[in-house]
C-alpha cells in the first residue's frame, strides 16, 4: 500500500507537507498541493481513513435521519434526498441513512461516530433527537420541516402556500367539488398541504365538505384505497388534490380499474413532482417541491459549519411551483 511517506520521497518534500497538501491546507502553496495531488494520483495512492481518523479526531461520516425510513417516507422522496446530499458530498465522507424511529438510544449519537448530521424531518416528534444532537455540539441540519427555532440552520419549501395555488388553479377551471387525500397522520407536511388545501377553499367560498377529506398515509395503496372510497360517494368531487404523487398514481389506477376517465370525468393534482410524475398517463399535474435541491443547499450549509463553525444559523426557503400537465380539465 503506497503510504504518504512514499510520495513524499517521490515529490522530494516531507510527508508532513503532503499530508497538508492532501488535507487542502491553505499554507501550501498552489502549485505544490496540485504537483503532489498529481503524484499521489499516480500513484494509486489511496487514504488511510481509520489512521486519519485518529490523528485527526474526526469520523468523516455524516448522517442523514428521516423522521421514519419505513413510515411516509416514499421511495421517490428517499432517493431523491439521498441524490441531492451526495451530488455535494465529495469522496471523503460516507453518508449513513437511518429513521430517527429506529434509534433506541440517543447516548449512541456522538461526535465521535458523526461529523455532522442532517434531519429530514417530517414530525414535530423528532424535536428530541434534533435537541440531542445540538446539545452533543454535532453540527446539524434541519431539512424540510420549519422550526421555531432560529438557533438552528433549516431549509424548507412553503407547501402550504404551493397547494393554495394549485387548489386556486383548479377553482379556475371551474371546479367547486374539490377532495383531498390527506397525507399520513402527525406530519407536519400533512397539515401544511390540508391547511394550503383548506385556504384556497375558504378564500374561494367553496365550502368545506367533510365527505371530502379522506385520509391516506403517503403510499401508492392509501392513494388507490381513499379515491375508491371518493368515487363511491354520490355526489363524488369533481377534482381531487392528492398530497404526494405516489397517492396521485394510486388514485389515478383506482379511476382506471372503474372506467373512470382522467380529466375527463375527474381531475388530478399531486404533490412533489417526482420523476415519475411526467411518464403518467395522462401527465400528472402537481406542485413541486424541490427535495433534490433542498437537500443540495442543506447539504452545503452543512460543509460550511464543519468548516467555519462560526456561521451563525440561518432559515432558508426554496419555493414550490405548480406544474401543469394533463390531469386537470373542466368539470
Amino acid at each position: 500500500m503506497i503510504t504518504i511517506k512514499d510520495i513524499a520521497r517521490v515529490a522530494g518534500v516531507s510527508h508532513t507537507t503532503v499530508s497538508r497538501a492532501l488535507n487542502g491546507n491553505p499554507l501550501i502553496k498552489k502549485a505544490t498541493r496540485e504537483r503532489i495531488e498529481r503524484i499521489a494520483a499516480e500513484m494509486n495512492y489511496v487514504p488511510n481513513y481509520s489512521a486519519k481518523s485518529l490523528v485527526t479526531k474526526r469520523s468523516f461520516t455524516i448522517g442523514l435521519f428521516f423522521s421514519s425510513i419505513e413510515q411516509g417516507t416514499s421511495a421517490s422522496f428517499l432517493v431523491d434526498a439521498i441524490k441531492g446530499i451526495t451530488h455535494i458530498l465529495d469522496e471523503n465522507y460516507n453518508l449513513t441513512v437511518n429513521g430517527i424511529d429506529s434509534v433506541q438510544h440517543f447516548s449512541n449519537i456522538l461526535p465521535q461516530r458523526f461529523d455532522g448530521i442532517l434531519v429530514m424531518s417530517q414530525s414535530d416528534e423528532d424535536n428530541a433527537f434534533i435537541y440531542h444532537v445540538k446539545k452533543m455540539g454535532i453540527p446539524l441540519v434541519v431539512l424540510n420541516r420549519q422550526l421555531e427555532d432560529p438557533g438552528i440552520m433549516n431549509v424548507v419549501a412553503n407547501d402550504r402556500e404551493g397547494v393554495k395555488e394549485a387548489i386556486d388553479y383548479a377553482a379556475l377551471q371551474g371546479h367547486r367539488r374539490l377532495a383531498i387525500i390527506e397525507g399520513k397522520s402527525g406530519f407536519k407536511s400533512s397539515s401544511e398541504r390540508k391547511q394550503g388545501f383548506m385556504d384556497s377553499l375558504i378564500a374561494g367560498r367553496l365550502g368545506l365538505n367533510p365527505d371530502y377529506f379522506a385520509s391516506g398515509d403517503y403510499s401508492i395503496e392509501s392513494g388507490y384505497e381513499a379515491m375508491g372510497r371518493l368515487l363511491e360517494l354520490a355526489e363524488r368531487p369533481t377534482a381531487v388534490f392528492c398530497s404526494n404523487d405516489d397517492m396521485a398514481i394510486g388514485a389515478m389506477n383506482a379511476c382506471y380499474a372503474r372506467k373512470i376517465r382522467v380529466p375527463e370525468e375527474i381531475s388530478l393534482i399531486g404533490f412533489d413532482d417526482i420523476m415519475f410524475a411526467r411518464y403518467t398517463n395522462p401527465a400528472l399535474t402537481t406542485v413541486r417541491k424541490p427535495i433534490a435541491e433542498i437537500c443540495e443547499l442543506g447539504a452545503s450549509m452543512l460543509i460550511q459549519l464543519l468548516q467555519q463553525p462560526e456561521t451563525p444559523p440561518q432559515q432558508l426557503f426554496v419555493k414550490t411551483s405548480l406544474v401543469v400537465r394533463d390531469t386537470v380539465g373542466a368539470p
